[in-house]
C-alpha cells in the first residue's frame, strides 16, 4: 500500500494562502512602481537633453535664488557675463575620460556684484598649478556659456571635504564661498562648455584646463526591475497551482484509501 499523504490543515492552508496573496500583492506593488519610475525617467532624460541642446539663456539672478531646483533647473544651457577672480580659484578632485586630475572652479564677479562659481574644466596633477597650464586665463569682462549645476554638499563618496587642509571632493558651492571669503555667491555653478575649435589649431593634446567634459547620465534599469518583480510574482502563482494540485492528490489519495478500507 502507498503511504499515505500527509494532509495541511486548515490554519495552515489559510496561512499559506495569505502568505502567497501578500507576495503576490507586493511583488505586482514593486513591478508597477518600477514601471512609473521608468516612465519618470524617460521624461526625465528627455527634459534634460532639450535643456542641453537649448540655446543659452541668461543665468538665474539673485531674485531667482531662491526657486533654482534640480527638476527645472539642472543642466540648463546657461551664459553670464563677468570677471573671473583667478586668484579665488578652487581645485576639486576629479575623475574624467582625460584621466585623474582636477577641476578649477573660479568665481566669476558679475557688474551686480553677485559671484557664480565657474567650472573652467579639467587640470592633470601637473597642470594644477596656474603657470603651468596652457591655455591663457581670460582677463577683464568675459562671457561664460555652460551648463548650470547645483552644489554638491559635504563631500564625494566616502570622502569629506576638508576646506581647512583645502582638500575638495565635490563642488560645494557654499563651503567653496567660505573658504575664499566670497559674498553673494549663487546656490549653483556652471561647467563651462569647451570653446569651438579654430581652424589651424593643433588638436594632438587638449590646453588646459579642458571644458566640456560634463557626464550626463541617467541609469535606466527600471524595465529590468520591473520585469524581475512580475517574474517573481508569476512564480508565486505557479507555486499555488502546484500546491493546490498536491492537496487535491492528497483529498483523492484520502478518499481512494478510505473507499477501499469500506470495501
Amino acid at each position: 500500500m502507498a503511504p499515505a499523504v500527509r494532509q495541511r490543515s486548515t490554519a495552515a492552508r489559510v496561512a499559506l494562502a495569505v502568505c502567497a496573496v501578500i507576495a503576490f500583492a507586493g511583488f505586482i506593488a514593486l513591478g508597477t512602481w518600477q514601471v512609473e519610475r521608468r516612465a519618470w525617467k524617460l521624461d526625465l532624460i528627455a527634459r534634460v537633453d532639450q535643456r542641453v541642446h537649448a540655446p543659452a539663456t541668461t543665468a538665474p539672478g539673485r531674485n531667482e535664488w531662491p526657486t533654482v531646483n534640480a527638476a527645472n533647473d539642472e543642466y540648463r544651457h546657461i551664459r553670464l557675463a563677468g570677471t573671473f577672480l583667478h586668484d579665488k580659484e578652487t581645485l576639486v578632485q576629479a575623475s574624467t575620460k582625460l584621466g585623474a586630475g582636477f577641476w578649477v572652479l573660479t568665481p566669476l564677479r558679475a557688474a551686480d556684484g553677485t559671484v557664480v562659481l565657474v567650472n573652467r574644466g579639467f587640470v592633470p596633477p601637473e597642470a594644477r598649478e596656474r603657470p603651468a597650464r596652457t591655455a591663457a586665463e581670460p582677463q577683464g569682462e568675459a562671457t561664460v556659456a555652460g551648463l548650470l549645476r547645483l552644489t554638491e554638499p559635504k563631500g564625494g563618496f566616502l570622502r569629506t571635504n576638508d576646506p581647512a587642509a583645502d582638500r575638495w571632493f565635490s563642488r560645494d558651492v557654499q563651503a567653496i564661498a567660505a573658504a575664499r571669503g566670497l559674498t553673494n555667491v549663487a546656490p549653483y555653478f556652471i561647467d563651462a562648455e569647451a570653446a569651438p575649435a579654430q581652424a589651424g589649431a593643433a588638436t594632438d593634446a587638449p590646453a588646459w584646463p579642458a571644458a566640456g567634459l560634463t557626464v550626463i547620465a541617467f541609469p535606466n534599469s527600471h524595465l529590468v526591475y520591473a520585469l524581475t518583480w512580475y517574474g517573481l510574482a508569476l512564480m508565486v502563482l505557479i507555486a499555488a497551482w502546484f500546491v493546490r494540485r498536491s492537496e487535491n492528490a492528497a483529498n483523492a489519495d484520502t478518499r481512494h484509501a478510505q473507499d477501499a478500507r469500506r470495501d
